[in-house]
Parts: structure tokens; sequence; C-alpha cells
């Protein structure tokens, strides 16, 4: 904005207000009293709000492309400015072929030009999908540029799905002079098309839309207001704190939310099928064999606390190594702890871990010699003894299952457990109108028996073999990532072999087309080319020169 001051004499303007036409609009009007009055200006200055790429926005897309994800920019800029930030943030460089879909004369207010706009837009999409599947060239990148007047045709319901179908195999997507209607709709039909999850990120008013339709939205506070922040799911201060929420964070949560839910599955599996089978067992009389008291402290207390801090605190690789290897992001997409296989081997392994619980107290406390006289255990000892084995079980099950430790996991695990004695000992010091059936049950009846502890011991380690020989093979014959990198860091082989730790690290990268990785791979493939040209030259050049040489050698 240029910033002049004009002087206005007095009877200029005097006249000016005076000589009025009746038959000029108001319109008419003021453009004929702006030509007059911007008439020798003199010039004070100029002011300009400078909109630029924020600070380690080409890193953080790059980091993200390396990860698996696609990235598509949708911005009301006009398409210079737009593919100018392509070109700014790596999503565009030189090399790749840019798909650049419009149309120019349509008359919109003419039914044959709305029908010939749509069916040039669907040969231009036809012909850019022919185009890329035919090239032969494996690296080749292509780029799709669209604005928004063709997007009016390209998103209707007969056109849609090959405009997805084109930008879904394009290395980019960059949408400009998009209204905050297309990009909510270039949102839903992404997430319904392609059915992957999809993130929105934007920092104004006119994203809202589109964050609100996305499975999950990231408003970014700045300068433009709080609208976006408002509407969103998670919110940042930079763009460049995206990488960090979605690599490291995303990556935890993902492992966090799928290791607690599976154990779930195991630890009331193998609370619940006990009770299952001594209700079989007794023919379904109805008699349980433990404690009401048990019953509501198992998941409210002895096991609530392990669990927390498992979807809390677990970490299977630190945060600056998952920002190192960002391939391992792409555990969460492929899905690999939350399958069936995943899901059912857990499931399997409560099974075991109750029918090994069941058997192995019921074999034990049943018929064997329990107290110095020889008496045998009753029920409520029999089921004391079972239930300290269940909460041995699955407390020792879920810290196998945690690959990161801190002091907040050993109390809440271990104090668990011996919350569970310092309650049962409490507990049976109360009168027996209070204490029932479990009077001095720990201290007079269990603690003073060689055969409860010894028991408890055989239980522990029986339950959880399976899960030790299973990670122990996998680790062995069929390591996933985050296995190979714990070993690494485990005995400092980082430090002793840098090379072989760059080696890996350049392994765990997903191939890209975009970002400023993807840039230099092109450039060294273009230095390779011109290289090996120049070497066939020079072996030709060399070839005659010899033939040449041999033939002068003849005739002499």
């Amino acid at each position: 904005m240029v910033t002049a001051p004009h002087f206005i004499r007095e009877p200029v303007h005097l006249a000016t207000s005076v000589d009025e036409d009746d038959a000029l609009s108001d319109g008419q009007r003021l453009v004929e009293v702006s030509d007059m009055m911007e008439k020798e200006l003199i010039l004070v200055g100029a002011t300009a709000v400078e909109d630029k790429l924020q600070k380690g926005v080409p890193q953080c897309i790059d980091n993200l492309a390396q990860a698996g994800l696609k990235i598509w920019v949708l911005t009301g800029d006009k398409m210079e400015t737009a593919i100018n930030i392509g070109y700014a943030c790596s999503l565009l460089r030189q090399g790749m072929k840019q798909i650049s879909i419009s149309f120019a004369n349509v008359e919109e207010s003419s039914q044959n030009s709305e029908t010939a706009a749509k069916e040039s837009i669907l040969m231009q999409i036809t012909n850019a999908s022919q185009m890329i599947k035919i090239e032969k060239d494996p690296h080749a990148a292509f780029a799709l540029i669209i604005d928004g007047k063709t997007l009016t045709y390209a998103l209707k319901d007969d056109a849609k799905y090959q405009f997805l179908a084109l930008a879904v195999v394009c290395a980019s997507v960059i949408c400009c002079r998009v209204s905050p209607k297309q990009k909510a709709l270039i949102t839903r039909l992404a997430k319904e098309g392609t059915g992957k999850t999809t993130l929105a990120i934007g920092d104004g008013a006119n994203d809202v839309g589109m964050i609100q339709e996305a499975d999950i939205g990231v408003g970014i506070s700045g300068v433009e207001g709080m609208q976006a922040v408002m509407a969103s799911d998670f919110s940042i201060a930079q763009f460049r704190f995206l990488e960090r929420l979605l690599v490291v964070h995303g990556h935890w949560c993902y492992k966090r939310i799928a290791q607690m839910i599976c154990y779930f599955f195991y630890k009331n599996i193998a609370f619940g099928l006990t009770l299952f089978y001594f209700e079989a067992f007794t023919g379904f009389s109805g008699q349980s064999i433990f404690n009401d008291s048990y019953l509501l402290l198992f998941n409210v207390v002895l096991t609530s606390l392990p669990v927390i801090s498992l979807g809390v605190f677990e970490q299977d690789v630190p945060s600056d190594v998952c920002l190192e290897f960002p391939a391992l992001y792409q555990q969460g997409p492929k899905n690999l702890f939350f399958d069936w296989y995943r899901i059912l081997g857990w499931m399997g392994n409560g099974v075991y871990a109750s029918i090994v619980i069941f058997t192995l107290n019921l074999g034990i406390f049943h018929v064997q010699s329990f107290r110095s006289d020889g008496q045998t255990a009753d029920m409520n000892a029999m089921g004391t003894a079972m239930f300290t084995c269940i909460i041995w079980a699955v407390n020792v099950q879920i810290a196998l299952t945690m690959s990161h430790f801190t002091w907040i996991q050993h109390v809440m695990i271990w104090g668990s457990i011996g919350a569970w004695y310092i309650f049962l000992a409490l507990y049976g010091m109360l009168p027996p109108k209070l204490s029932g059936n479990i009077f001095h049950m720990l201290i007079e009846v269990l603690a003073p028996a060689p055969i409860f502890w010894l028991t408890t011991l055989l239980v522990i380690a029986a339950t959880t073999l399976p899960y030790l020989f299973h990670i122990s093979y996998q680790r062995s014959v069929n390591p996933l990532d985050h296995h190979i990198i714990q070993e690494i860091k485990h005995f400092k082989i980082d430090l002793e072999d840098e090379r072989m730790w760059k080696r890996e690290k350049s392994k765990a990268r997903e191939k890209t087309k975009i970002g400023f990785t993807a840039r230099v791979d092109a450039k060294i493939r273009q230095l390779r080319v011109k290289l090996q040209r120049k070497h066939s030259v020079l072996s030709v050049m060399s070839g005659t020169s010899s033939n040449d040489t041999t033939s002068n050698s003849q005739q002499t």
C-alpha cells in the first residue's frame, strides 16, 4: 500500500462539490471524483504485510513425506503465487512434470458452454491419467495444479472420482483460488474416496470447514485469529511443530492405545474365565470362588494404575529416534499392532493364562496338604490364592509389554501388587462380622504355607512363558524396525559404528518424490546420467582413436 497525500484547495473542493450531474450514477460520480482528486500526489512511503513461509516448513514437509504422508495444498492464492509457494516448500522442483487442469473462455450462463467445460475438464483428466500410466521412467514425478473455477466442475458427481484417482497418483497436489466450501469438499472427497485418515491444518477462518471435515483437525494460532484453533482437535503455534505432533506423538499414541486395548482383552479374559471354569467345576451351582470385595477391587484398584502407566508413559523408542527414523510412523497406517492377528493372539494368551491359573491352583490346593497338620485348603483359601496368582500374572505381563520404564511405572505396577497384600492383611484384621470368610486369611492361613508362595512363582513362570517365547522368536527371526533400533541403542552400537547407524537411518525412510531429499536425489541421478554419458563418449572416442592407430600401422 502506497501512502501519498494530496493538498486540496478550497475553491476546487467547492467546485467539485457543486458541479454535479443528476444523470450520472453514484458509481460514475465516485470514479470521476477519484480521477479528479488523485492527481499531483506526493509520495511519502509504502507499507506491506510480509506473507512468507514460517521457519522450518520445507524441512517439516520433507520429513513428513519421508514418513509416508501425502501432502496436498489448498490455498486461496492465485496460481502463480501457489506455484511459487510449492517451489519454496519443496512440493515442486525442477524436472517435475506439472499437470495444469483449466479451461478458458467459458461462459457460465450458457448451458452448452457448461457442458463443454465439463467435457473439456474430463478430457484433460483422462489424458493426464493416461500420460502417467504410460510413463516409463520410475523416478518421474507429477504435480497436479488446478484452480477453484475448474474445481467447480471437477468436484461434481460425474467427475470427482476421476479427479481423485488422478490426484492420488500425483506426487503433489496444489489447488489454488479455492473457496472455503471447496476446501471442505476436497477434504471429504479424499477421506471418503480413499478410505484413509485425513488431517487438515490451517490458520484462518476460511480453513474452519476443512478442519471440521477432516478426521483430525489442527489449528495454527497466529495473526489471522483463533477461529481455526477453536474448531480444531489440536492447536500448535507453528507449522513445523506438526512434524513432532505426527512423527513422535502420533507414533507413541498409536502404540499406547493399541497395546492398552489388547492388554484389556488379555486381562479380563484371564480373570473372567477362571470364574467360568469354577462354575463349570461346581456344576453351575452359582457359588463364586472369589470374595465380592476381590471383584470390586480388580479393575478399580489392583490393575488400573499399570494400564494408565502403559497408556501415558510408554515409549518404544525415544523422541529423537522417531525424528531420525520417520518410517516408524508407518507402523500406524499399516496397523501392525492392532490387526486381528494381534488381537486374537492376546485373547489366546488370556485363555491360556486362565487355564494355567485355574488348573494349577485347583490341582495343588484341592488334594495336596496345605497346612502343617495335613489339612487341605478350603474354598476361601484356594480362591484367595488363585486371585493372588491372577494379580501377579496380569501385572508381570504388562511389565514385560513395556519398553520404557521410569520410577512411575515401577511404583504403579509393583505398588498394585503390594496394595493387594496390604488390603488382604488389613481387611483380614477387621472383626469377623466385617471381614467374613477372609478373617486373618493372609497372616494365619496363606503366609505361613510355603506351598502358597511356590504356587505363585510357578503360575507366574507358566503364564509368561508363551509371551517370552513369542517375543524372543520375533526379535531373532522377524524383528520389527523398533526392535532393531532398541537393540542398537541398548548395546550402543550407534556410538561405536556411526557409518552403520547412518545406513540404517537412510533405510528407514519412505521413498518420496517431494521434499528437499527428493530434490537432492533427483540432482544426484542427473549427475550420474551425465557422467555415464560422458564416460560412454570418452570410451567411443578412445575406441575410434585405437582403430585409427591400428589402420595407420597396417598401412605403414
